[in-house]
């Protein structure tokens, strides 16, 4: 796997591995065990990032985290997150909390859970308004000061709020939701990353699995997240699967599938770009990983920007 390097001082492998689906979201949770095997078996087939957070599950992700990588720390970059309230017992979490005091409560339990003494990557979950993003990067900057957190991250930020973090302490990634049927960073978001040297980590490039062509419109499962959205389903579901056909037609002739295409194009948006793809199945990540070699023309882009093009996906992010 070839690597990338985020903030121009993070380097990981070009494709990263979401985790959220391990304990959870997606159906049924894994057992720790079974969780494992999916983990190791990703940093044998050269992921090094893998990004969780203390809401997954809630608690349970970094914990499947803190067992597989026992003994192999040194191999992998682990990302987690901070900033909502959150109460044992309950999936769902109570508001924003990006207190300073909170942030440290977090780290503690998160580091005790992820069986380490170190945080690669720690990312402020949402922005809490309640919060000045000031006080939320220098207690962060402070923490790295102690050694317990290497790099400080955002996530579904906007330009200003990166702008004001930023000059406090250095912002190393910012991880949000892009892909080709999510491009609202394209306006600001992305130019001023570039413009700051913040590297860009996208969640869901895969389109939460509906740019992969196998989840055909109203057939996500009770008990799935995704089965309420509207882009799944009904006549919105549709037209967007209509688009992702096309996109299989594009990635048949490079003897690929619609997945690999959309995740390559992800790729192929900046050497700064590291996307990860969330999955619970060793073949897909061998799958994400092959993307990886597949080297997209400027024709290659056209093709796919014609097939699914900007501000053509019926729905929003969330309902």
């Amino acid at each position: 796997m070839q690597t990338r390097t985020l903030g121009g001082e993070l380097a990981v492998s070009a494709i990263g591995l979401g985790c959220m689906s391990l304990s959870g979201a997606y159906g049924a949770a894994l057992s720790l065990d079974e969780a494992a095997a999916v983990l190791c078996g990703a940093v044998d087939r050269g992921v090094t990032l893998f990004d969780t957070a203390e809401m997954y599950g809630p608690f349970l992700n970094e914990r499947q985290l803190g067992k597989a990588f026992a003994g192999m720390r040194d191999r992998v970059v682990i990302a987690t997150k901070f900033g909502f309230r959150l109460v044992d017992g309950s999936p769902y979490p109570q508001g924003l909390d990006s207190r300073p005091e909170h942030i440290r409560e977090v780290v503690d339990a998160s580091l005790l859970r992820l069986g380490t003494d170190h945080i690669d990557l720690l990312y402020q979950h949402r922005v809490d308004p309640d919060v000045p993003i000031e006080e939320v990067a220098g207690t962060v900057g402070r923490l790295i000061a102690e050694g317990k957190v290497r790099h400080f991250g955002l996530s579904e930020a906007d330009a200003a709020t990166i702008r004001r973090a930023h000059a406090v302490h250095r912002v190393t990634a910012l991880q949000s939701e892009y892909s080709l049927w999510t491009r609202d960073l394209e306006a600001e978001v992305i130019p001023t990353l570039r413009e700051l040297g913040i590297g860009l980590v996208p969640f869901s490039p895969l389109g939460r699995g509906f740019l992969t062509g196998t989840v055909p419109p109203d057939t996500i499962p009770a008990g799935d997240f995704r089965a309420g959205m509207t882009r799944f389903k009904g006549d919105a579901g549709r037209h967007n699967f209509a688009m992702v056909q096309t996109l299989a037609a594009v990635a048949a002739e490079k003897d690929a599938t619609a997945g690999q295409i959309a995740l390559a194009w992800v790729l192929a948006q900046g050497a700064d770009v590291v996307p990860i793809p969330g999955t619970r199945s060793l073949a897909r990540i061998d799958e994400n990983v092959a993307a990886g070699r597949i080297a997209l023309g400027a024709d290659d882009l056209a093709r796919i920007e014609a097939a699914i093009p900007r501000g053509a996906v019926i729905g929003g992010r969330y309902d």
